[in-house]
Parts: structure tokens; sequence; C-alpha cells
């Protein structure tokens, strides 16, 4: 493990730019391959804004999202911890359609994590919904 950092912000979109402030802590030294870099990034988006939109739609804007980020020698691992109802993930990748059919937009952000991320998992651990993502550089 080179470097791990971990961020605590509320439920709010707003934030965002907070979050990937935060995130280009792990991007020092740079990573060789900038498109790799560029992936990371958008993967964190899609799935901190997944949360805010979706997990945590019903909860009250306090609710609190942990984010963690760990950079190997040679992948980068994204944990983001939220509450809200859980879900089979490859069940609901399954009835997403696809991008050329998907005229309402909705779950395009989980199409694109799983298209990104060479490992992507959607798991409740105790009363904490655990959305994991790693991507190799």
């Amino acid at each position: 493990m080179l470097k791990k950092i971990n961020l605590k912000v509320k439920t709010d979109l707003g934030v965002c730019a907070e979050v990937l402030s935060w995130f280009e802590q792990l991007n020092q030294p740079p990573i060789p391959d900038k498109d790799t870099w560029y992936k990371c990034q958008t993967l964190l988006w899609e799935a901190f804004t997944n949360i805010a939109e979706h997990a945590h739609k019903d909860l009250p804007p306090e609710t609190p999202i942990d984010l963690e980020a760990t950079r190997f020698e040679r992948h980068i691992e994204i944990r983001i911890w939220s509450y809200g109802p859980s879900f089979n993930l490859n069940q609901k990748l399954q009835e997403i359609p696809e991008f050329e059919d998907n005229d309402d937009q909705r779950g395009r952000g989980l199409k694109i994590i799983s298209m990104l991320a060479d490992n992507f998992s959607y798991d409740q651990v105790n009363e904490r919904n655990c959305m994991f993502i790693s991507k190799g550089y």
C-alpha cells in the first residue's frame, strides 16, 4: 500500500468538487497513464453521485457518506460506505437497459462503473452498504 485516504461528507451532490479534490491526493506521484487516472476519477464521481441520488434519496441530508481510497503498486481501490436499502448489484445491472436503449437514462452510472472498473461490488456489511471499486494502472 502506497497511500490510504479517508473522507466523510454529508449526502449532498454539492460536495462533489470536494470529493474529487480529496481524491487528487492519490495521484501523487502522478499515475503514468493519464487516461487511467481520468477513469478512476469517473468511477469515483459516478459511485458517489449514485449513492447520494439513489441509496440516500429517502434519508436526511446529514446522513454521512464515508469514502476510502487506497493506492497500491498497480491498482486503486475505492470504498464508499452508505446507508439505505441494499440491492443485488448483478441483478440490477442485468435489469438496466444498454446505453442505446436507455432513453430515461436511469442506471447509467452503474453501467459506466461496471464497464470501467476491474472489480465492482455492492455488499451489505453490518448496518451499512459498501460499494467497492478497483482499477488497475
